[in-house]
């Protein structure tokens, strides 16, 4: 870690131990000015600007579609009250459609079922609208217009043949024939939808027909008109179908349906936020009880939601006084906010129960801030980050969210370091005096409740004695730490299961990059509604009965051309036929090029005519004469200049065909740009919905484009707080790694790449640093030697951390599935997907990977030594230390470990501490660093250097050492129960039955050592040496024993942390004292020497530094 970057860490260790002291001398500040701050926020609300456009969110702002639609509306602008013709529109303008199918059959050509039509037509018609100042009007009164008839739909009126058509008297033809009766020319893929043809072009039969009616919205004025009528339209359209019609099924659908949808799908998640919160509320008061009703913080979860809550609140506010637009798709940020939140929760309350309950609360909490600093910081950093790398996306939905999102990430924070900080020191408090964690009642500790019921001790007691605050019954080790330390990580030591995961592994890659190659691109318009609105049916109709004409397009010729002359003339013809050629074009029939006809038509009608067009003027004037008289659509596709001189502009329209999917829709206007370019003429082609499709091209190079860049800063932000190459690698893998299974995955989910599902891509980055980087970085940074020992380690500490982190998160947004919303559920799906596989990676496929190319993975190819069998199997903090305090055996000279540190008994009897030297540096505490003969020696702990700390990180002492603090490795062990180190919990698993065979090698290898004491000066014969029974010695874990098994073994217990025996096997024990013996030289003993009868036992902090005088 010997990076200049770490005065980062440093940086933040400081400035957070400031912010403990203030909290903790002065949290009513910090509780009351956050609330007040909350509330000042939110008047921002006032400001809100609610905006709903489809085209405006979805859509790209520089789209090519949108720069194509302004070259169309400059030349050949719509002009809906006199001159509107369907074809030829450039928006969506005012509209009602309606799809019909039969209730009974597939056939819609029955009289029946067209009078049914007439019907329909006619309540469409004489709907009245009632509008401000108590106005009405019908359809008649808005209607679009051509010359001054409304626009109808004529296809209505083979009602007058319909009784020859079923009887087959009379053959319908495709795709156009003339009404024999009204003479009217009846295009019938317009209505017509999934039309079975013979092969001489005989209509058999008419699954669907639709029925389109269009209003004027040339003025505001007008398209506020035709909202109130469409409002009306859908109303009286889904009243017949449901009460009226006997033969048919309408599915209706208008211009402002997808508005109406988004809105509902804002109003839909509304009801869930009360949900969550209960759920999560929850959770997280579950997750923070604890066995000791002292200990545990049930209300600290439950304000951990209430922070999360007020900052979203907040960060709401101020984003709205900064003019930024709101949009339904916002709504589900606070979701997201509540399992970050709550992640820091736990966080900040697992550096809590990792601090001494011996400080004061204001030191309690200066430490507890200082080692959440790193962790809460780095997670919040990424996940705001990645938030704010959407801004750049070319999607205003995308905009938007990302720019609430992560000031929301923002205020969060530091709502979190405020006020659920100023929480923490109240709860302090409490647990200071001992109180009750629910019902704030001053409680036992469970070592004073002996003679308590069993309901007082379970419902009651907690805390610690003052007098004796290490006592082990008052300080477990977490049930569930074990689990991972002992279980999951034995197993995935195991050579077995990490061929096994590394299988699994390879398996989901292969999964994720089989999805990505079926991944679909682009937003269907039926995934902006609900999954239970009329519209869903109208999309499923469209898709199915009229895909195989669907879009009109135009094709639109500007410059500085003569249209008279021959080679221009071929060059648009050419550029017709290509685009005639592709697949996606239909056959010259359905073209319409008024250059083609016009020129067509002179040269057949040359004789008869008696024209000439070979000139310009004699082109224009003939066009104009015979051709662009106003009743022919043509006349809206030519463009003359001022005078009438030149034409600037021209238009020709073209039949999209068989286009069934959104790839189609892609490939389609892919193509027909390239035609345009390539073409030696200034041409673009056009379509209203040109401007959705515009998304299916961008948002894959967008998305790779977010990632990409996510990913990299990703690996910075990790570098800077955490200086470590390795580390910085490994999170990069990780990134990569989860990042294509969430995008594989997600489309085998049916999820498809999209603006929405985009969003969650670009905030999956962040989400998938949270786990992977701290199990990286405890992994990196433990001391122990051999891999299978760090895995044991690092799943130790962070193992319950990330199972609460995921599930918090997962469960913050499970209510989204039930909001019957594609957006919604999309964020639900992404976020289970993010954070399952980050989990997986953290604690099952890193560990693995890391033990097998991660530092010492050497070691794991070797055998532990025969004599270190035993130490193996303990865990791995303690092996990280080869040698456990010791106390010997009276005759026994002990020895300087590597530096650790000794405690000595002066002949009177008194205790003191004294450390040596670290070997390159002068002695502390006026210890020259020499062992003496004329007292007996006692292990001790080591003073005023870095030790290592059982959860990766390092121990730091000061020079006197009079303070420890340990750097959090990130996330944190919310589910400590001891507010000491995580290592002397695990060596406090103590043995607590021996069998008689123990027993015995136990008092033979007292027997053997003691038979060796040298004679005194007043007896001549060795005292006869009675061994502590071995009961004595487990029951009293961390007792000094004299010869009567009391006297200041007492005082050595309170002024120590807890001491749990550690038991050896003969051949562990001869070890041991053969290297004491070896020491001895014989000399002569004094009687209190003699009285001063020890066991052997293991310190549980190697690293602790002793400033306590025992007498």
């Amino acid at each position: 870690m010997g990076c200049g970057l770490t005065w980062v860490d440093s940086m933040l260790n400081r400035g957070f131990y400031q912010l403990g002291l203030l909290v903790g001398r002065h949290p009513g500040y910090f509780l009351v000015i956050p609330v007040l701050l909350a509330g000042l926020c939110a008047t921002g609300y006032q400001r809100i600007q609610y905006q709903i456009d489809p085209e405006y969110l979805f859509s790209p702002v520089a789209g090519e579609g949108k720069a194509e639609r302004a070259i169309v509306e400059k030349y050949f602008k719509p002009n809906y009250t006199s001159r509107f013709n369907v074809g030829r529109i450039t928006r969506p303008g005012r509209f009602g459609r309606v799809i019909v199918i039969p209730k009974h059959g597939h056939d819609m050509l029955r009289r029946e079922i067209w009078a049914e039509l007439r019907l329909l037509d006619q309540i469409i018609q004489n709907a009245t609208v009632a509008w401000e100042d108590e106005e009405t009007f019908t359809y008649r009164d808005v209607c679009a217009r051509w010359i001054d008839q409304c626009f109808h739909n004529d296809i209505l009126n083979l009602e007058y043949v319909m009784e020859e058509v079923e009887n087959r008297t009379l053959n319908l033809t495709f795709p156009v024939m003339f009404n024999p009766v009204t003479w009217d020319a009846h295009t019938f893929p317009v209505f017509f939808g999934g039309t079975v043809v013979s092969e001489d072009d005989i209509i058999l039969e008419v699954p669907s027909v639709q029925l389109v009616y269009f209003v004027t919205a040339d003025t505001k004025r007008q398209d506020a008109r035709g909202a109130a009528w469409e409002e009306r339209f859908l109303e009286v359209v889904g009243e017949a179908d449901r009460h009226l019609f006997k033969h048919i099924s309408v599915a209706r659908f208008a211009s402002r349906t997808l508005d109406i949808e988004l809105e509902r799908n804002t109003r839909t998640v509304i009801p869930y936020f009360s949900t969550t919160f209960i759920i999560m509320g929850i959770f997280s008061i579950t997750s923070c009880m604890m066995a000791d009703w002292v200990r545990a913080k049930p209300w600290l979860g439950l304000l951990g939601n209430i922070s999360a809550a007020m900052g979203t609140a907040a960060a709401f506010g101020v984003t709205m006084y900064m003019g930024v637009e709101f949009i339904g798709i916002n709504l589900a940020a606070p979701f997201l906010m509540l399992g970050i939140g709550i992640d820091d929760t736990f966080v900040m309350l697992a550096a809590w129960r990792r601090t001494s309950m011996k400080l004061p609360v204001p030191e309690r909490m200066a430490v507890m801030l200082s080692e959440a600093a790193v962790s809460i910081t780095i997670t919040s950093v990424t996940d705001m980050i990645s938030f704010w790398i959407g801004i750049i996306s070319p999607f205003p939905s995308v905009r938007i969210f990302c720019i609430y999102s992560g000031i929301a990430v923002m205020f969060t924070y530091i709502w979190h370091v405020t006020f659920f900080a100023g929480c923490m020191a109240v709860a302090g408090y409490t647990e200071h005096k001992n109180l009750h964690s629910l019902v704030c009642i001053k409680v036992l500790p469970v070592s004073q409740c002996g003679k308590k019921s069993w309901l007082y001790r379970i419902f009651c007691s907690g805390g610690v004695d003052p007098a004796d605050p290490d006592n082990p019954v008052d300080n477990r080790e977490h049930g569930i730490m074990v689990f991972f330390r002992d279980r999951v990580a034995s197993l995935l030591n195991k050579w077995q299961v990490k061929v096994l995961v590394i299988l699994v592994f390879a398996a989901y890659l292969t999964g994720a990059c089989y999805g990505i190659t079926k991944m679909k691109e682009g937003l269907e318009r039926r995934k902006l509604s609900r999954a239970d609105s009329y519209s869903v049916e109208f999309y499923d109709r469209e898709d199915y009965y009229f895909r195989e004409f669907p879009y009109r397009i135009q094709v639109v010729i500007t410059g500085d051309l003569n249209y008279s002359d021959p080679i221009v003339q071929d060059q648009i013809e050419n550029l017709t036929q290509t685009f005639e050629n592709t697949t996606y074009i239909s056959s010259p029939l359905y073209t319409e090029s008024w250059l083609r006809s016009f020129v067509g038509y002179v040269k057949r009608n040359q004789d008869y005519l008696n024209v000439s067009i070979a000139t310009e003027d004699e082109f224009i004037q003939t066009l104009k004469e015979l051709w662009l008289f106003k009743p022919n659509p043509f006349s809206l596709d030519v463009k003359f200049n001022e005078d009438g001189t030149r034409i600037i502009a021209s238009r020709f329209l073209i039949q999209a065909v068989n286009i069934t999917d959104s790839n189609d829709e892609k490939a389609m206007v892919r193509v027909l740009r390239k035609i345009c370019q390539d073409s030696p003429l200034n041409a673009s082609v056009f379509h209203p919905y040109f401007v959705f499709f515009d998304q299916f091209e961008l948002v894959r190079p967008t998305s790779i484009q977010s990632m990409i860049i996510g990913a990299l800063i990703m690996m910075l932000v990790c570098f800077i707080f955490i200086p470590n190459a390795f580390c910085s690698l490994w999170v990069a893998f990780s990134i990569i790694s989860i990042e294509t299974g969430v995008a594989g995955y997600m489309a085998l989910w049916d999820v498809r790449l999209d603006s929405i599902s985009m969003i969650n891509l670009i905030m999956c980055i962040g989400f998938s640093v949270d786990f992977t980087a701290h199990i990286c970085y405890a992994y990196m940074s433990s001391k122990a030697k051999h891999p299978d020992e760090r895995v044991r380690e690092c799943l130790y500490a962070l193992g319950l951390p990330i199972i609460q982190g995921a599930s918090s998160t997962i469960l913050a947004v499970l209510t989204l599935v039930f909001a019957e919303s594609y957006i919604f559920l999309v964020f639900f799906k992404m976020v289970f997907l993010v954070i399952f596989f980050g989990a997986m990676h953290g604690l099952l496929l890193l560990p693995v990977l890391l033990s097998i190319f991660g530092p010492g993975s050497c070691a794991s190819f070797s055998r532990p030594k025969k004599e270190e069998a035993d130490e193996t199997k303990a865990s791995a903090v303690e092996k990280t230390f080869p040698h456990p305090f010791c106390i010997p055996h009276p005759s026994l000279h002990p020895m300087n470990h590597l530096n650790n540190g000794y405690l000595f008994r002066n002949t009177n009897g008194d205790l003191k501490t004294h450390a040596l030297s670290n070997g390159t540096g002068p002695y502390i505490n006026g210890f020259d660093g020499k062992f003496k003969t004329s007292g007996t020696h006692f292990g001790g702990p080591l003073t005023g250097l870095p030790q290592h700390s059982y959860n990766g990180g390092v121990k730091y002492a000061d020079g006197n050492g009079s303070m420890i603090l340990e750097k959090d490795l990130g996330i944190g062990t919310s589910g400590e129960d001891s507010s000491e180190s995580s290592s002397s919990q695990s060596q406090r698993r103590l043995q607590k039955e021996a069998d008689e065979d123990q027993r015995r090698r136990y008092e033979d290898g007292w027997r053997k050592s003691s038979s060796n004491i040298a004679p005194t000066e007043n007896n001549t014969k060795p005292r006869e040496f009675q061994p502590p029974h071995i009961m004595e010695v487990y029951n009293n874990s961390g007792y000094i024993s004299d010869e009567d098994g009391r006297g200041r073994s007492r005082a050595w217990y309170r002024n120590s942390h807890a001491q749990p025996v550690r038991h050896y096997d003969d051949t562990h024990l001869s070890r041991r004292y053969s290297m004491h013996e070896t020491q001895s030289h014989g000399r002569p003993r004094s009687k209190s020497q003699h009285n001063s009868n020890f066991h052997c036992h293991s310190r549980s902090s190697p690293g602790y530094v002793g400033d306590t005088k025992f007498r």
